[in-house]
């Protein structure tokens, strides 16, 4: 029977017109699915309180973000890059106004460095903010909202009176910034499917590292001839312009916000009970996914060794990165004369290192993955992930050695930028080996894991940028030689970490709490659960509020293939799982 001969007001049954109830077409909905054929469709359930219709999509449903053609992925994926370039680029492109700002405010570098160092503080509360909103709002309005606020705080930055009004608003821009750094690389694990996001996700995933490289640059020139305001007004204007596109044409992906929009519809038409099948089992309510979000992370954080080594690695050469904005301007501005246009193409070392590693991952990292992948049934071990990150914590240690020996001005310009190359190349490297390694140990936790990394990263990257004038005065003249060499130190005592979880990884995930909980759960999805390392059987993972799940999906495919995938991570500032995939996946580094 349809469900259109189902409809009860009260008291007798009414006819409905479905088209009046199809969604209209908008430059940010550009397909939808007839209401009718939504209608009579034959859902799970019988339509009660207590046996609601589970709401799934149509074969080939216009409004599932999958079924999208390539092209208008493809411009979809352009624009949550731009945006998120938009908001990495505004973290470092303040340093180029650094000289104004000193001559306006009259004040201290130091307290000019606080400047790029609360941006990034606002990444690191931004996650825990934004992800839990994501999943109630849906991508598309977090955007909107949270895009608008960013650009009204880089907008009002530009009139502050004072230095004090200054850091307050860059703290604000970046705690708002977060959103597209949080929910872009979920936006795209929306449309693609697994084995079609690996170039999407490879060329995306420079957005977030090229964008701090760009902003010295960009800065610079427009910090000489124009002053601060100019680079303000400049990161203002293009947030308003990337906010003003995503409000006209960026469409909603999130399928959970979809689907439960669509059952609500239904409902209200019908009369019946209608639930997004995503949803069957969870609490939505915000004051528990807030509590989730800002409690899981920690726990992990501090019961589990995988995710806090790991994460102050990552975090430590997150903080050389931003402590490079400060080291830069005293390598070659300072002591080479150079002015701050000229001195923020220095950065271009970095920024070809980047481009480097990206093509590295694109081309021979992920196809090297997906052959390991395939001969191993479809999924490798977490630690196929690792050779990567091997070759760029070398990369680095090798990189901040050559920079730390040839940045004085004695010697030619091009070899203190040829030495920056190998870092920059080494960093990208080192993040997505360890976003990947980090998502495939933990599985059901891997947006608690990655946010928890978000957190300590952040925060090294705010306080690394305050204390390097002080490196760089070490030792007196020879000061600006024990600067990048202390960073160098740090890279080399960290340097062993992948060389060790490559080799007793899979010994230490065992004995791991959430991380052996992780494993057992999946593969009591897949119904093939393995021996552990003592021979019996894995134990099973219960369902509990760490989780995230809280319902039997062992029968149900569509759930199977989500709690049974990989996350998207998003590979900068606030990393942020999407899981949306099927388990043989291949997307470059998740990126």
């Amino acid at each position: 029977m349809s469900h259109l001969e189902k409809v009860d007001t009260g008291s007798s049954a009414t006819a409905v017109n479905p088209n009046q109830h199809t969604l209209r077409k908008r430059p940010y909905r550009v397909r939808s699915t007839p209401f009718s054929e939504i209608l009579d469709h034959k859902y799970a359930g019988s339509g009660t309180q207590e046996d609601p219709f589970m709401v799934e999509w149509l074969p080939n449903d216009p409004e599932n973000p999958m079924t999208y053609s390539q092209t208008y992925k493809w411009i979809i994926t352009v624009q949550v890059a731009i945006a998120t370039l938009c908001v990495s680029l505004s973290s470092s492109a303040y340093t180029g106004a650094a000289i104004s700002l000193r001559e306006t405010f009259q004040v201290d570098q130091l307290i000019i460095t606080l400047g790029v160092s609360l941006f990034v503080l606002g990444f690191a509360f931004g996650p825990l903010i934004w992800a839990p909103l994501s999943e109630v709002l849906g991508r598309r309005n977090l955007f909107i909202f949270a895009n608008l606020m960013y650009t009204l705080w880089q907008g009002v930055a530009v009139a502050s009176p004072n230095i004090e009004s200054l850091l307050v608003f860059r703290f604000l821009s970046g705690l708002f910034g977060a959103s597209p750094l949080v929910n872009s690389g979920g936006t795209l694990a929306d449309m693609f499917s697994a084995n079609q996001r690996g170039l999407a996700m490879a060329l995306f995933a420079a957005a977030p590292f090229l964008g701090p490289a760009l902003g010295p640059i960009t800065g610079g020139f427009l910090g000489e001839s124009g002053g601060w305001k100019w680079v303000l007004g400049y990161v203002a204007i293009f947030a308003a312009v990337v906010t003003a596109v995503g409000i006209l044409t960026l469409p909603e992906t999130y399928a959970p916000y979809l689907l439960r929009k669509r059952a609500q519809r239904l409902s209200k038409v019908t009369g019946k009970h209608y639930i997004c099948k995503l949803d069957k089992g969870k609490d939505l309510r915000l004051k528990t996914m807030f509590s989730v979000a800002l409690s899981r992370p920690w726990l992990l954080l501090f019961h589990e060794p995988i995710v806090l080594i790991l994460s102050i690695y990552v975090a430590i050469v997150y903080g050389i990165l931003y402590s490079l904005f400060g080291a830069f301007p005293i390598v070659f501005q300072q002591e080479r004369g150079w002015s701050p246009g000229i001195g923020g193409l220095a950065f271009c070392g970095v920024l070809v290192g980047m481009i480097i590693a990206v093509g590295y991952i694109v081309f021979y990292e992920n196809p090297r993955y997906v052959r390991i992948a395939k001969s191993l049934g479809g999924v490798a071990p977490p630690e196929v992930r690792l050779p990567s990150c091997m070759v760029g914590a070398v990369a680095i240690v090798v990189g901040l050695a050559i920079f730390a020996a040839t940045d004085s001005p004695s010697i030619h310009w091009i070899a203190p930028i040829i030495g920056s190359a190998p870092f920059g190349f080494g960093m990208v490297l080192i993040f997505l080996s360890l976003m990947n390694y980090l998502t495939d140990s933990y599985l059901i936790y891997a947006a608690s894991v990655l946010a928890a990394n978000s957190v300590i990263r952040s925060l090294f990257g705010f306080a690394f940028p305050l204390f390097t004038k002080n490196m760089y005065q070490i030792g007196g003249a020879n000061g600006i030689h024990w600067g990048p060499a202390i960073a160098g130190f740090l890279a080399l005592i960290c340097l062993p970490f992948p060389f060790v979880f490559a080799k007793y990884g899979a010994k230490i995930r065992a004995k791991c709490k959430y991380s052996s909980e992780a494993a057992a759960f999946l593969e009591q999805l897949r119904g093939t659960s393995q021996p552990g390392p003592d021979g019996k059987p894995s134990p099973v993972a219960e369902p509990n509020e760490a989780s995230g799940y809280d319902g039997d999906v062992a029968d149900d495919p569509e759930l199977l293939r989500q709690y049974t995938s990989h996350a998207d991570v998003m590979p900068g500032d606030g990393a942020i799982t999407n899981v949306n995939s099927s388990c043989n996946h291949s997307s470059v580094g998740h990126p």
